[in-house]
């Protein structure tokens, strides 16, 4: 009998489902404006999270050297085995091997030409460390902007509805326009905020093989100035 009673209590008073939260509903139901916006958004995302890994996995290969690279260069050219010393620099695939078998080639030429030489290679290395880099920063400025804009077409939405319907326009019927104004502006903020967090990331990888280069560079210099 209590078994009875709890069958019809459970027909007569169903348990209603709680409904998942859809992204992709979400967005379908913000209508055209939401979809384009929401696409656009997406692909910046992809981008972003791109130059992110490529420039990540760049930086870090970059800043690898073996810590003995110095002393055997200082080897090298304190046994005025200049050759040597190149070699090694050429089987280094690194920015720093790179500004030394500049610095070496400058031997015998004075220390302020060696110096510029240097300066010169670091900074087409540091260039190259940096490629794509300024494309996270725009994305970062741009995908919040392109989400408010998504804002400002929903609520431009919305209020035609209001508008069309003489002021009596049913929520309804203001769902697409307010979805569009709501949803558009989150997914711009993520974009945004993830971009922004990997481009600064990036920047103080990049900062940190900056700094190891100029240190190499100084020891290389210190070297030349050595007394014979």
């Amino acid at each position: 009998m209590f078994l009875f009673q709890t069958t019809n209590n459970a027909a007569e008073n169903p348990e209603s489902k709680e409904e998942l939260f859809s992204i992709y509903q979400l967005v379908i139901d913000g209508g055209l404006g939401s979809i384009i916006i929401i696409s656009v958004l997406l692909v910046l995302l992809a981008v972003a999270l791109y130059i992110y890994f490529e420039r990540l996995f760049a930086i870090k290969a970059a800043s690898k050297i073996d810590k003995n690279f110095m002393n055997q260069i200082k080897d090298n050219v304190s046994g005025g085995k200049l050759d040597a010393a190149k070699m090694l620099c050429s089987q280094t695939d690194s920015p720093v091997a790179r500004l030394t078998e500049k610095g070496i080639s400058r031997i015998g030429k004075p220390l302020e030409d060696i110096n510029k030489a240097i300066e010169n290679a670091g900074t087409l290395e540091v260039y190259k460390l940096e490629k794509n880099v300024s494309i996270l920063a725009t994305v970062a400025g741009v995908a919040p902007m392109i989400g408010f804009l998504g804002t400002v077409i929903g609520m431009i939405i919305a209020f035609r509805e209001m508008a069309t319907s003489g002021g009596q326009a049913e929520m309804g019927s203001l769902a697409g326009g307010i979805y569009t104004a709501m949803t558009t502006t989150v997914a711009g903020l993520i974009v945004g905020i993830i971009a922004y967090i990997g481009y600064n990331h990036l920047v103080v990888k990049t900062d940190k093989v900056v700094h190891q280069m100029e240190a190499n560079a100084v020891d290389f210099l210190d070297l030349l100035n050595e007394p014979v």
